[in-house]
């Protein structure tokens, strides 16, 4: 057996030893978010439908954007992008933030963005509700092909996991990511057709449309679950190389950084 098969096989085992502490470490957050909040857990509802409500509002009835069901249009892109914003946020602060337990106990570094990151995908599945919620009253049709959007996350979830992995790596070294990456995000939802149809944006920058990852999971999560198309192979294999190849760079830098964590936290 090679030394890279015994080590993939050794990391196999190391994750399944911690994977408790995992599903732990994801219910103390839950419970942390939701402690003394007399709605509960119904906020993962609500936020997403109020801020919907809110944007049908402005740019619907103000801005006369010309999107069929438009509400669910807009509230399918706005719960991916909240995944997103939350998990790599959390993820990126999940190592410095854990300094005093990483110092006194081991545990696998890399436990603490997944944690977060599947955290945010338990919120994500709460808001998907609310999703469901809005598709219903506004009539859009849902069949069979809602399990793409369910294959949308997975791919999402796997991005932003890499993503997540990559930043708690470099923040620790350049704190000064932190900031920037909440600029980054602000114009990466505006740059993203979240609230808008792709057809307003100009020729001329379609190229930034056509390179933003995030663009292809919406666009897969729409289709399965809003217009009730089966996705193209071609966007399928988008999905995957944003991924894996997120994921694979983000393990590579964690994994090379991760001794030096010690000496920054």
């Amino acid at each position: 057996m090679s030394l890279m098969n015994i080590l993939k096989k050794r990391s196999l085992i190391n994750f399944m030893k911690y994977r408790s502490l995992i599903y732990l470490l994801v219910a103390k957050d839950l419970k942390v978010k939701y402690k003394r909040s007399v709605l509960g857990v119904l906020w993962s509802l609500l936020n997403p439908l109020l801020t919907m409500l809110i944007i049908t509002i402005v740019f619907r009835e103000l801005f006369r954007f010309n999107i069929d069901n438009f509400a669910a249009y807009v509230i399918s892109g706005q719960v991916l992008f909240s995944f997103l914003s939350e998990s790599t946020g959390l993820a990126m602060s999940s190592i410095y933030t854990s300094g005093q337990i990483i110092k006194k106990v081991y545990i696998p570094k890399y436990i603490f963005p997944i944690t977060k990151t599947t955290y945010s995908l338990v919120n994500l599945l709460f808001s998907f509700l609310a999703v469901l919620l809005v598709c219903v009253v506004t009539n859009v049709s849902i069949n069979y092909t809602i399990i793409f959007s369910f294959v949308a996350i997975i791919y999402l979830y796997v991005f932003c996991l890499g993503l997540g992995m990559l930043l708690s790596s470099l923040v620790i070294f350049f704190r000064d990511i932190e900031h920037f990456y909440g600029v980054f995000l602000t114009a990466w939802m505006y740059a993203t057709p979240i609230i808008y149809p792709i057809s307003i944006m100009p020729d001329r920058f379609m190229f930034l449309l056509y390179a933003n990852p995030l663009y292809y999971y919406i666009e897969y999560f729409r289709l399965g679950l809003v217009n009730g198309q089966v996705p193209s192979w071609d966007l399928n294999l988008h999905c995957i190389l944003y991924s894996i190849g997120t994921l694979a760079l983000g393990v590579y830098i964690f994994n090379k950084k991760q001794d030096e964590f010690i000496l920054h936290i």
